[in-house]
């Protein structure tokens, strides 16, 4: 008789029985995966650092504003006024954190692995913007709900401003929609998070910086109209104007008078057409990686 061939080792594995959860289980538990790896959670000590000092910082002026409101008895700071106001730390954030949801994916090459499965590159493309919209808005969110928690706490004389407040987190809804997609898409063009950072950052300075200078130009020369259409190559400019002053008439933070009638129209189109764009970028960025 021969001597065997082969042997089997038994390697511990364990077959599962359980319930099948499918796709829409799958796509799921990618988008809640990725939206504590965007807080640090379930990461080291050091990648909590980060999002959690700037949700800190996002939230000391509500803070301070609840305190001041209870002594002076006067409501301090506007609730559609906040996300422009703090446009610096959610950009610091989006910048930060955003290229957590794509680089480590791109650059040890498992989006295959992710796609060997039912999850479709719509889908995943799908729970990472997602998670990124989620986490703007919690953090725009939740210090203008503690704001106005506050607010009818101190209970300030006349009635709450609850209008102002459901404008303004229709506009975090936007700004959320608009900021993710943007910055998810251009962090998706390197596998490595630092290019990532760098390159999201310095999208919010160049805009940021443009806007300025074009709009002080056009002040200078008496052009309110081009002024107000200038401040908003700044995404968080553009978002004012088109939700929540053209839409809910809200008070402007910047002393300009944005276009209204056609001028609301073209701007929210603008606003629609910045998130398509991006999304389609992403599509095209994930198909062409899933193909090596």
């Amino acid at each position: 008789m021969s001597e065997p061939t082969g042997v089997i080792h038994d390697i511990g594995y364990r077959h599962y029985d359980g319930a099948r959860l499918g796709r829409g289980h799958a796509v799921a538990a990618l988008v809640v995966h990725s939206l504590r790896g965007v807080f640090g959670l379930g990461r080291t000590a050091r990648a909590k650092i980060a999002p959690f000092l700037l949700v800190g910082v996002m939230m000391l002026p509500a803070v301070v504003s609840i305190a001041v409101m209870a002594l002076l008895k006067q409501e301090v700071m506007t609730y559609t006024q906040y996300g422009v106001t703090m446009q610096a730390v959610l950009a610091i954030f989006l910048a930060a954190q955003s290229p957590y949801t794509v680089a480590p994916d791109l650059r040890f090459r498992v989006l295959p692995l992710y796609l060997s499965r039912p999850v479709s590159l719509w889908d995943y493309v799908g729970a990472k913007l997602a998670a990124m919209v989620v986490a703007m808005f919690l953090l725009l969110a939740v210090p203008l709900t503690v704001l106005y928690i506050g607010e009818v706490v101190v209970d300030l004389p006349g009635p709450a401003h609850t209008g102002d407040y459901l404008t303004a987190m229709a506009g975090a809804v936007v700004y959320a929609l608009l900021l993710a997609s943007i910055g998810v898409a251009i962090a998706s063009f390197t596998p490595r998070r630092g290019l990532g950072v760098a390159s999201v950052i310095a999208f919010y300075l160049l805009t940021s910086a443009v806007s300025t200078v074009v709009a002080a130009t056009m002040e200078s020369v008496n052009n309110e109209t081009a002024a107000a259409w200038a401040l908003m190559i700044n995404p968080f400019f553009l978002v004012e104007a088109a939700v929540q002053v053209g839409l809910f008439g809200a008070v402007p933070s910047a002393p300009v008078v944005y276009p209204g009638g056609m001028g609301v129209v073209v701007a929210n189109l603008i606003v629609v057409a910045l998130i398509a764009l991006s999304v389609t970028a992403l599509i095209l960025r994930y198909r062409k990686a899933a193909a090596r």
